[in-house]
């Protein structure tokens, strides 16, 4: 039948239908990126750190076939569409001018902070020296001289905690922005010391215990940041016999004055060991051994472990060829032989104490940072372990009639996996974050007893017969550590954000600090 007039018009109208949107290129590209998403987390890659980064490219390729689909194959009016990617671009331009990334999770998720953001550098700057008063002594109760406490090992065998934090709970006694990094608090007497980034320049500050002021602070030009490591100095200090060994980001070696702050001396152990910068900064805590400060340089030719004298930074051995990895040197009695380990990019190398020598070496995987400190066992085992898919190993060393040692392995496991966790040990089990969930081992077979509990990648602290674990989200939780089962008693948000320093605890004092700001926590004590 033939068009009629338009009775207004007098022109033949037609009688127009669009095309219907197109949908089902949607749902199969949502129901191709869910089934991505399962098969990465049940099935790729060695860690949960592989499937985030695969998840992450999967959520990029989908939001493009999306935005293909809107262009080009789902029929929606022009303007719309062109509408959506009007928006789209605008998006991807002010997520970058408004945000950027302050680093990422342990689990390398993007953390992002407003740009506008800024760290308040005049308080520091206004700071002077504070009177205290009580004077300092070195006694050694109560004090958490250095990185793991007395013994860098994590574990405070006389002191016990109060289980009931209901009925007492922890007191905040200060909390207080600091300056961005990754160092704990090093505690003598009523002093306790961290390092900080100001602006462009490290600082090593001296706080208050009790109160949380300021009692000096030494700074230098040195500044590390990148995108994933974050910013500032990751070493923590180490105090001992009135002076504070420091190491920061770029390489420099300080030995301060604990009365005063006052420089006594200062080494670059880069420049020094004619070594390199890790792609994430120099990490190492100063070990104190006698005489000695020894800190792991990385350089060759006989560099990659050295020690200077503690008294005026004098020069005194070196040792070792492998690169620096991400740990800290500690003194260990192994085969009735006084020695000083250290995880570096290698493996675990043993260096005589006399002279720096190597006594024996264990390789370990390369291609990712080794952190953990190894766990020294009765029996002359040692525990090491590190992330990334890698696991642990319990290895068992010895020396022959011709004072020569070995390293054998006695067993294997890849239920433990401490990327930058250090673990601890009691009672023949070992407790530590396989890839920030809880687990405990028998030490004898490496067998799991049970796994539980998403603390993040988080620090632990073993003192008397319970565990103080400062987790990546801030909180703070104690636990009643057994074989048989995990035993959660208490827990308390300390901080609110990402929190990776490792925490101090000097007798009741709990210190606990991220790279915005640290807090003191009076803990009851039983007798």
């Amino acid at each position: 039948m033939p068009d009629l007039p338009n009775e207004q018009t007098g022109f033949a109208s037609k009688t127009t239908s669009r095309a219907p949107i197109r949908w089902w290129p949607v749902l199969l590209i949502l129901l191709l990126a869910v089934g991505a998403t399962i098969w990465v987390r049940s099935s790729y890659g060695r860690h949960r750190q592989d499937q985030n980064i695969a998840i992450a490219n999967i959520v990029i390729v989908t939001f493009l076939l999306l935005l293909v689909w809107c262009i080009l194959l789902s029929r929606l009016p022009g303007k719309i569409r062109w509408g959506i990617v009007c928006s789209v671009l605008l998006l991807i331009g002010l997520v970058p001018l408004l945000f950027r990334i302050h680093g990422v999770t342990g689990d390398l998720i993007p953390i992002l902070e407003p740009r506008w953001h800024h760290q308040d550098l005049a308080s520091f700057e206004a700071r002077g020296k504070i009177e205290t008063s009580s004077a300092i002594t070195f006694t050694l109760t109560n004090n958490y001289p250095q990185f793991l406490g007395p013994n860098r090992n994590g574990v405070l065998d006389q002191l016990h905690l109060d289980r009931d934090w209901k009925a007492r709970p922890p007191q905040r006694l200060w909390q207080r922005p600091v300056g961005l990094g990754w160092s704990g608090f090093a505690v003598v007497a009523n002093r306790a010391v961290t390092q900080e980034q100001r602006g462009e320049n490290e600082a090593v500050v001296c706080y208050d215990l009790i109160s949380g002021s300021p009692i000096w602070s030494y700074t230098y030009a040195a500044h590390f940041q990148s995108s994933l490591a974050g910013e500032g100095p990751r070493a923590t200090p180490t105090v001992v016999a009135g002076k504070v060994f420091t190491q920061g980001s770029t390489g420099l070696l300080n030995c301060l004055d604990l009365e005063s702050g006052k420089l006594i001396w200062s080494k670059d152990i880069l420049r020094d060991n004619n070594a390199g910068m890790n792609d994430w900064g120099i990490t190492c805590s100063p070990l104190v051994a006698g005489e000695l400060v020894v800190v792991s340089a990385g350089g060759a030719n006989k560099r990659s472990l050295v020690a200077y004298r503690a008294e005026n930074g004098e020069f005194v051995w070196g040792g070792g060829t492998e690169g620096a990895g991400y740990s800290s040197p500690f003194l260990a009695s192994l085969a009735q032989v006084q020695q000083i380990l250290i995880f570096n990019d290698g493996g675990v190398s043993a260096h005589s104490i006399l002279d720096g020598k190597i006594l024996w070496k264990y390789p370990w995987p390369g291609g990712h940072p080794h952190v953990s400190i190894p766990l020294v066992l009765p029996g002359d085992r040692v525990l090491i372990s590190s992330g990334y898919g890698v696991g642990s190993e319990l290895i068992q060393i010895k020396k022959d009639s011709a004072e020569k040692f070995s390293a054998d392995q006695i067993w294997k496991s890849k239920r433990l996996k401490a990327k930058f966790t250090n673990l601890v040990y009691r009672d023949g089990f070992i407790y530590g974050l396989d890839d920030g969930i809880m687990v405990c081992l028998d030490v004898q077979t490496g067998e799991l007893k049970w796994k539980e509990g998403r603390y993040g990648h988080g620090q632990e602290i073993l003192a008397g017969d319970l565990l103080l674990v400062s987790a990546e989200s801030g909180e703070v939780i104690l636990l009643d550590p057994k074989p048989d089962k995990p035993r959660e008693l208490n827990r308390f948000a300390a901080l609110n954000q990402k929190t990776w320093n490792p925490p101090a605890l000097a007798g009741q004092y709990l210190l606990v600090r991220n790279d915005k700001e640290a807090a003191c926590f009076r803990l009851q004590l039983t007798k």
